[in-house]
Formats: structure tokens, C-alpha cells, sequence
């Protein structure tokens, strides 16, 4: 993954940020200095966040759960969904539906809803009806779509989320925070970053560094992925591996069963003749009991 240098940050005005006045004073560990009125950014601490929150969600990522991508900013959305959509993971970059997480049963169920129109659709019966019914569910498709098309696939909760602008975005921060899912955020001067579990202290207004903090990030959840693929094909290797040694060990055993046949049927037969089972008949007869002697039958007498 090609981490984004001092002058890459440098170059996106990354360490511009807002102006004194509105200042968060929780920010402070985070601000250079101040010029013209303006917070300056301390880039060196910008990128070090940044390392360990790349190292944080390329963990999430290679576990095999989903992270949650939120941007509903105007400069932001564009940039966020083209980044997004090359890991496959889900964004909200129109407006946050309330009970997004927390009444997360109903988000669902209106998924549900967008797909058994889909299907209706395909039905014949969709044509019969009347064109102003038509319309209105085309119309309720699509604003379906629009605000929950991109999180059609996320089936359960997501395991983390990553904001731009925590400020705009503080319903899906709260819920996340009632719910402890990790948060990933560019925080800005006038954010606070301890409402964050890793804050990137950086500018959320200019695309460029929209962009290249985003862009990081998925680089990050793509190595992830990538190390998670060739861990499983790893693990199936090696399970086919295990397999076929046992069906060899298998093969050994019974050759080696047959092996003992064939010595105990030599040891029986000893200068090729072959011991004789004897029965009853070929027993030999037991001697007659002896008579007493005529010493005893005398004295009897």
C-alpha cells in the first residue's frame, strides 16, 4: 500500500483549518499554529493518525467484516462513492436515514421493500394495473434507491464506520457510540476528536483532501481483503493437502494388513508342509485306566 507522504498531505491542503474563532479546543494537540486567523495542522501528528487508523481498518477488513462508509457533504459524496465501490463496501452519501444502526430492523425492512418491487415488476400483473399506479411505485423505487441503494447488501450491522465530518454527520457518530462500533473520522479544527475512536486530524472541506484521506483508507480495507483471499486459499491447500495423506496413510494401512497375512500363513507352514488340523478322530486313544493291583485285592480279602 503506497502511504501518502508529508508533501502528498502538503500538496492537498490537508493541514488547512478553520478559522480561530471556531475552534475546538480539543483539537489543540493537533494544531501547528495559527495564521492569518487560520488553524494550521500538524501534519506530521495528521500522518501518524492516519497510519494507525490504516492499520486498524485493514484489521476489520481482514477479519471479513463490512465498514460503513458516511459522506453526505456535497464535495464529498462523488469522491467517496468512486473510492468505495472499488472494495464493494457500503456508503451513505445521500441523506442519514434516522435509526440507520439503531432501528436497524427497519432500515431492512425497507430493502426488503425496494427488491419485492423489483420482482413485482417482472410479474405480469404489474401491467395490468393503472398507470398512475405505475408511476408511483416507479417513483417509490427510485427514491428507495436513491437513499439505500447503496447499503442493499449490507445484510447486519456494520462492524465499523468511516465519517467525513462528524460535525455534519453527529446522528450516525451517536448511534455508533450507543451501539460501540468503532468510528473512523476526519476530524477538523472545529471537531471534537475524542467523540471518534481514531480521529484523522485533518481538512474536511477540500476534495483534495477528501480524497486522498478516503482513497488511504481504502487502500488500506483492499490489502486487507487481499490478504484474507490468499489466507483462505492458503487454508484450502492445506486442507486438500491433509486429504490426500490421509487417503495415502489409509492405503499403507491395508497393504501392511495384507503383509501379516501373508507371514503368518508362512510361519504355519514349515519346510512346505502345512500342519495338519487335528480332530477328534485323528486323536490318540487314551490309555486304559490301570486295574488295581492284586496286593490291594488280597488285603481287601
Amino acid at each position: 500500500m503506497s502511504k501518502p507522504t508529508f508533501q502528498d498531505l502538503l500538496d492537498a491542503g490537508v493541514h488547512f483549518g478553520h478559522l480561530r474563532r471556531k475552534w475546538n479546543p480539543n483539537m489543540a494537540p493537533y494544531i501547528f499554529m495559527e495564521r492569518n486567523g487560520i488553524h494550521i495542522i500538524d501534519l506530521h501528528k495528521t500522518m501518524a493518525k492516519l497510519d494507525e487508523a490504516a492499520a486498524a481498518i485493514k484489521q476489520v477488513a481482514k477479519s471479513g467484516k463490512r465498514v460503513l462508509f458516511v459522506a453526505t457533504k456535497k464535495q464529498a459524496k462523488e469522491i467517496v462513492a468512486d473510492w468505495v465501490k472499488k472494495v464493494n463496501m457500503p456508503y451513505v452519501t445521500e441523506r442519514w436515514p434516522g435509526g440507520m444502526l439503531t432501528n436497524f430492523a427497519t432500515i431492512r425492512k425497507a430493502v426488503r421493500k425496494m427488491a419485492s418491487i423489483d420482482k413485482m415488476k417482472n410479474d405480469e400483473a404489474f401491467l395490468k394495473i393503472s398507470k398512475r399506479e405505475r408511476l408511483q411505485i416507479t417513483r417509490e423505487r427510485a427514491k428507495l434507491e436513491k437513499n439505500l441503494g447503496s447499503i442493499a447488501d449490507l445484510t447486519r450491522l456494520p462492524a465499523a464506520l468511516f465519517i467525513v465530518d462528524i460535525l455534519k454527520e453527529k446522528i450516525a457518530v451517536n448511534e455508533a457510540r450507543k451501539l460501540s462500533i468503532p468510528t473512523f473520522a476526519i476530524v477538523d479544527t472545529n471537531s471534537n476528536p475524542n467523540d471518534v475512536d481514531f480521529p484523522i486530524p485533518a481538512n474536511d472541506d477540500a476534495s483534495k483532501s477528501i480524497s486522498i484521506i478516503v482513497g488511504t483508507m481504502v487502500q488500506a480495507i483492499e490489502e486487507g481483503l487481499n490478504e484474507r483471499k490468499l489466507a483462505k486459499d492458503k487454508q484450502d491447500r492445506e486442507d486438500e493437502e491433509d486429504q490426500d495423506e490421509m487417503m495415502h496413510d489409509h492405503d499403507g494401512e491395508e497393504e501392511d494388513i495384507d503383509d501379516d497375512t501373508d507371514d503368518d500363513s508362512a510361519e504355519e507352514e514349515v519346510d512346505g508342509i502345512t500342519p495338519k488340523i487335528i480332530g477328534k478322530k485323528d486323536a490318540p486313544e487314551a490309555s486304559p485306566a490301570k486295574k488295581p493291583g492284586i496286593r490291594k485285592q488280597i488285603n481287601k480279602k
